[in-house]
């Protein structure tokens, strides 16, 4: 019996591609951000480092809570966003694999 529905094409892409430009944060005095994400950067790459700044992010968070500085509940919350997004972000790398065709590494 032949198929109904075809196989999709094979894809030589890589899992992770390449990020767009991306600014973020503040603007300078002539309204130009003045951080931004290049272009070109591998996304692999890009996530390993988002994740390293969303830990970074949770410890400074956790240390001003159990200092007693701030107030708790925010801090818990702020914890709370930046444990999710990191395990999202981890949880893509872990799942795919490199461009390199091995297990990503975070």
């Amino acid at each position: 019996m032949d198929k109904l529905i075809p196989d999709p094409p094979k894809s030589n892409r890589p899992l992770f591609d390449l990020t767009a430009a991306h600014p973020f944060g503040v603007l300078d005095a002539n309204q130009r951000p003045i951080f931004n994400v290049p272009a070109g950067i591998n996304a692999e790459d890009a996530l390993v480092h988002a994740s390293l700044l969303l830990k970074c992010s949770y410890d400074v968070a956790y240390e001003l809570t159990e200092n007693g500085h701030g107030q708790s509940g925010l801090v818990w919350s702020v914890l709370q966003m930046v444990e999710g997004a990191r395990a999202l972000v981890d949880a893509v790398l872990q799942g795919g694999t490199s461009s390199m065709g091995r297990p990503a590494k975070v």
